[in-house]
């Protein structure tokens, strides 16, 4: 079928500058989910809603058949310090538009709509899912974890995300430990007391220089990086506690908990995770959308960037309009080429496709 790729295009930039204007920080999307689902029905479909995760099946949807979810989020960080243009104000300009939300993931997600829009009024073998989940950006419990119990059996994923329409068909998982030194207290003049940040040093260094033995392929090795530190309470008391953070991005070759019963064993300090839900996920590089991706010239890679991809128990492939390095920073844009691309191989790799 022959799609007016300028067409969906203008209609895309649209709907993404409309997105834009609505503020959708972590946790206060509603009135941005309100706004989508209003346009989808607009459309002459019908919405799921939990939270402020909007979602719609393709017409005609037939358990028999394998389901395919398009999914990307509508929430986003907060506006980081030295935005120069208004972060809630669309701006187009020499082809770009300006706008919080725009590469991360705004884009990913008016293409994803647009596409799943023109597939519904074709002939697949497949059924199709659009889901705009909230809370991706803080990983939250009510985010896409809360509406994939709720939702048909699903077959494959794609998710939109930055990566310049190349495919992540890895991804790094995440782990957060808070690490505990429990002292004495006592009076700094005196050098009295057990002090706690000293029993920490050495930890501190371990964590800096330790390399699990398992590396992927695809991922690489486990990182670690201590990225919070917290003790005392004046200068003249020796503390009696000290804790810190350590962000942990797994490689697919350990679990989230295999990972802190070793950590566990090579440190003093008490180690305890805050979750350990946010496992690494991969693909098998022959997957049809990966082979298609690829007869496109497109060059599959293992991305360390976190997504829903994590909370999904099925196939799954990261791809979208953008790149990566402009999410989360001042003045963040979108290329209007990138998402006319975007839909172009969005429709190459899904029309037609087999599962």
């Amino acid at each position: 079928m022959k799609y007016d790729i300028p067409y969906l295009t203008t209609e895309a930039i649209t709907l993404l500058k409309s997105l834009i204007s609505i503020p959708s920080i972590s946790r206060e999307e509603k009135d941005a989910a309100d706004f989508l689902q209003n346009f989808i029905e607009a459309e002459g479909m019908q919405t799921g809603r939990k939270g402020n995760n909007v979602w719609c099946l393709s017409p005609m949807f037939d358990l028999k058949k394998p389901t395919i979810l398009l999914n990307s989020h509508i929430d986003t960080v907060k506006p980081v310090n030295g935005w120069r243009k208004r972060p809630f104000e669309p701006h187009e300009e020499n082809g770009k538009i300006y706008g919080l939300g725009s590469n991360d993931a705004g884009a990913s997600v008016v293409s994803l709509l647009q596409v799943f829009l023109q597939l519904c009024r074709t002939t697949q073998t497949y059924n199709l899912i659009f889901l705009a989940s909230c809370e991706e950006e803080i990983s939250g419990k009510e985010g896409i974890e809360s509406v994939l119990p709720t939702l048909p059996p699903i077959t494959f994923a794609v998710v939109g995300e930055p990566t310049e329409m190349q495919p992540a068909i890895a991804e790094k998982g995440l782990m957060v430990i808070d690490v505990t030194a429990t002292g004495k207290a006592g009076h700094a003049a005196r050098n009295e007391g057990v002090n706690a940040i000293y029993q920490v040093l050495d930890d501190l260094a371990w964590f800096r220089s330790y390399r699990f033995g398992k590396e992927s392929s695809q991922l690489g090795a486990v990182n670690m990086a201590v990225t919070m530190i917290n003790a005392g309470t004046q200068h003249n008391v020796v503390p009696d506690k000290c804790t810190f953070v350590v962000d942990i991005r797994s490689n697919g070759c350990y679990t989230n908990e295999e990972l802190l019963k070793e950590i566990s064993t090579q440190i003093s300090c008490r180690a305890e995770a805050r979750s350990f839900r946010l496992n690494s996920s991969q693909i098998d590089p022959n997957h049809p959308f990966v082979q298609r991706a690829v007869q496109a010239g497109r060059v599959p890679f293992g991305s360390s960037t976190l997504s829903d991809q994590a909370l999904m128990t099925f196939p799954s492939v990261k791809i979208g309009p953008g790149r990566s390095s402009r999410s989360h920073t001042a003045d963040e844009y979108i290329m209007i080429k990138e998402i006319e691309e975007a839909i172009t191989l969005y429709l190459t790799f899904l029309d037609g496709l087999t599962l």
